[in-house]
């Protein structure tokens, strides 16, 4: 480990610290440490260090911003930092101070996203993106926990989070897969490296008739190491070495992206607590629908409840019908994910669904939606099929 990353804690400096020949592969830990110098007037150091990372990442704005800052005040000149007139050094000021207060939002071990009370093992990783702190998190699945094994900045769209249509240059707050890979050779150089394309809109955002597509996790133009905290037309920005780092993780398997809102950092204690109470509540809700308990069955579900254009009414009405005519029914329910939903008070189940009546069989990816009722009891008020 190089020595810059010695007075950091050690679950922080192997967060930050990509594996490689040597500090020469690490911009984003040498920029932090450099602004670590200038906090602590250790302008001397921090001067080399950004000396180095300059000649190193030539197009990396924000070391030569702090360099060339540093420079002038070495001179007995204020320095540029105060010129809050141009928009771009706004930018850059933006993007140093959540790089210089990345540490709060890097988790420590042991520590998972509140998001995912649990992730099938048919996605060996997960992305969950803290937006508000331009931070994007790697995590392995190893058979059901969740390990960081990267973190990195990126930035986001021009007018922040939360997209609701076309245009709004916001980036979406939600559940997204990985769905494939665009090369550098397919896209202009806005992208860079290239991009991995993500299901915006998903099933929810249809339902909320959102608007827009071609929401990326994507490179950045060679003339520049990485862009503004806010500078996407909506989409997640990284710089180009990130991107081919995280392509290999993520392409190819579906990958899930959490693009949040707010991400809070919980032991896995708490998160197996919850987890539990919930699929506890989901696998009496498979018993009763098993046992043919009907009115049990549908005691789960909420007065708004909608699917297949079918409210609750019409729903109840259709099960009772099919119900009374089987003689048996089988449910089994596998390949279950669990998710707190960022920028919603609800709970998204998704899970592979397997009926077996005397008369019918089918087997289908599902989407469950869960929200409290007045009462504080976990109603379901929408399903969904991702495949139909």
């Amino acid at each position: 480990m190089p020595k810059r990353f010695l007075g950091w804690p050690a679950w922080l400096a192997a967060a930050l610290y990509v594996v490689s020949a040597g500090a020469q592969a690490d911009p984003e830990g040498a920029v932090v440490s450099a602004l670590d110098d200038i906090q602590q007037g250790r302008s001397h150091q921090a001067l080399q260090l950004l000396s180095q990372l300059t000649q190193q990442q030539p197009n990396f704005q924000l070391a030569q911003f702090l360099y060339a800052d540093l420079l002038a005040a070495r001179s007995g000149k204020r320095g540029i930092m105060p010129d809050d007139e141009d928009p771009r050094v706004h930018e850059l000021m933006e993007e140093a101070r959540l790089r210089k207060e990345q540490s709060r939002f890097v988790p420590a071990p042991g520590l998972v996203p509140s998001n995912v009370l649990q992730l099938a093992g048919e996605y060996p990783y997960l992305v969950v993106v803290d937006l508000p702190h331009s931070r994007l998190n790697l995590f392995q699945n190893k058979g059901g926990d969740l390990k960081l094994i990267r973190s990195h900045y990126s930035g986001m769209g021009r007018n922040g989070f939360g997209k609701k249509a076309s245009g709004d240059l916001r980036t979406p707050v939600g559940i997204y897969h990985v769905t494939g890979f665009k090369s550098d050779a397919q896209l202009p150089e806005l992208y860079g490296a290239g991009a991995l394309p993500l299901n915006y809109p998903n099933l929810w955002d249809r339902f909320q008739v959102k608007t827009g597509y071609g929401i990326w996790l994507h490179g950045v133009p060679r003339t520049t190491y990485v862009r503004a905290p806010r500078s996407s037309e909506g989409c997640v920005t990284m710089a180009n070495d990130d991107l081919l780092a995280l392509k290999p993780y993520v392409y190819g398997n579906l990958a899930p992206v959490i693009l949040a809102d707010k991400v809070d950092w919980v032991s896995k204690s708490e998160v197996a607590r919850e987890r539990d109470s919930f699929l506890a509540r989901i696998e009496n809700w498979r018993k009763r629908w098993a046992a043919k308990d009907t009115e049990g069955y549908l005691s789960f579900y909420g007065p708004q409840f909608t699917t297949d254009n079918m409210n609750l009414k019409a729903f109840s009405e259709h099960k009772r019908r099919v119900n009374a005519g089987k003689r048996y029914i089988e449910v089994k329910l596998s390949d279950m994910s669990l998710y707190r939903y960022p920028g919603e008070p609800m709970m998204l189940a998704e899970f592979t669904l397997d009926y077996r009546s005397d008369n019918f069989s089918s087997r289908a990816k599902k989407q469950q939606y869960w929200r409290k009722n007045d009462k504080g009891e976990w109603k379901i008020f929408r399903e969904e099929n991702l495949d139909g």
